[in-house]
């Protein structure tokens, strides 16, 4: 099964949002690792799916649940990455 190219892109996309979001959440909100994870899980999903809504209103871009989900599969790893350290 092929992946097609702008997939990759949400899913290096996601990595950065979640190391973002993750050290956000741990050195803003001054919360420890575990709740953090979960917060920024959370707003990775919020953000990631309401790009995709902006798209759908707007008409600006292509609407397309995929993306959001690539960019939630590759926040994943970078939120794991942030709680590793």
């Amino acid at each position: 099964m092929k992946i097609a190219p702008d997939k990759w892109k949400h899913f290096y996309a996601g990595i950065v949002l979640g190391i973002l979001l993750h050290t956000g959440t741990i050195y803003f909100l001054n919360l420890p690792a575990t709740a953090a994870f979960f917060l920024a899980l959370i707003l990775l999903v919020i953000i990631s799916y309401g790009f995709e809504l902006f798209s759908l209103v707007t008409g600006k871009g292509h609407y397309d649940f995929i993306d959001a989900v690539a960019t939630v599969i590759g926040g994943l790893p970078g939120l794991a990455i942030c709680w590793l350290f």
